[in-house]
């Protein structure tokens, strides 16, 4: 398949191209600049340099494919507004029939301490709250045009980027912060298992709709923190910092991060997708060890 690919060099796009690479598909990457396409380049990965907020950089260059994955987004206050433009550009420009695949998040769910699937009503924390309805402009294009497709990972974890590396990033400098009393449980997800179900779920006929992706493995926050801080080299101060601190420090974020969520993933579990790990806690070293492996890289 020829696949449209958005922040093909960020964390989740780049675990969906290795998949999509590994696979033997022919990707083309939007990324932001010339350096990160020479870096597809290498690989033998097209690459077009733009900005999702700016059609005119690949409204033309989206045209014709078989398959749209958007994983990019922008970390700003016009992040959401920039959301909304790259779908409506994408959608615009795929062709009857193809597959559109948008990227949300488990966040839209809110607060869910028993168990939920695809079928839960969302009730998304604050920072996320413009999601549900991007989710839905999918959605609804599907049933005209497109086979629309809306992945809601969990936590992703692996390698050098995202929340999980920036806790091995604290216990490295030797302090760790846990908001609350860590008794809230994240919904996870390995980046690799992340990217196969990508695959999965392009190259699958009749994927269509919304699927979760999470390990299942029912983590607490305050479990993770510690085999984390069990695998420094020096174990770090481990400080409990309450919510409201917290979310005058960070903001919105700090709700985020303090969610309970028990979160399952039937239907991807039914397209005969398994994930190879189920447990930060349980690979904590495993782990240390590729978020070292990644800041040689990224250096």
């Amino acid at each position: 398949m020829r696949i449209f690919l958005t922040g093909a060099t960020g964390y989740l796009g780049s675990a969906a191209l290795d998949a999509f690479v590994r696979a033997g598909h022919e990707v083309t990457g939007l990324v932001r600049s010339r350096e990160q396409a020479e870096r597809l380049a290498a690989r033998g990965v097209h690459a077009i340099v733009g900005s999702i907020s700016e059609p005119k950089t690949y409204k033309k260059a989206a045209a014709g494919f078989d398959g749209h994955v958007h994983a990019a987004f922008e970390y700003s206050d016009r992040g959401a507004a920039a959301d909304l433009t790259a779908i409506e550009t994408i959608m615009a420009a795929a062709r009857p029939g193809a597959v559109f695949l948008y990227t949300s998040g488990v966040w839209v769910l809110g607060h869910q301490r028993t168990p939920v699937d695809e079928t839960a009503t969302v009730n998304p924390t604050p920072m996320v709250a413009w999601r549900p309805d991007h989710e839905r402009r999918v959605l609804e294009a599907g049933r005209a045009r497109v086979r629309a497709i809306v992945v809601r990972p969990g936590i992703v974890y692996g390698g050098a980027r995202g929340i999980v590396s920036d806790l091995f990033k604290d216990a490295a400098n030797g302090l760790m912060r846990l908001i609350g009393g860590g008794e809230n449980h994240w919904p996870l997800v390995y980046e690799r298992d992340l990217g196969e179900l990508y695959l999965r779920l392009v190259t699958t006929p009749d994927a269509a709709g919304i699927y979760h992706a999470t390990d299942e493995g029912d983590e607490r926050i305050a479990d993770i923190v510690e085999a984390i801080a069990a695998c420094a080299a020096t174990r770090p101060e481990i400080r409990r910092m309450p919510l409201e601190e917290a979310r005058t420090k960070m903001g919105p974020y700090a709700d985020a991060l303090a969610l309970d969520q028990l979160v399952r993933s039937p239907r991807a579990r039914a397209l005969g997708w398994t994930p190879t790990l189920r447990s930060v806690t349980d690979n904590a070293s495993r782990l240390m060890k590729e978020w070292r492996r990644g800041q040689q890289v990224e250096g």
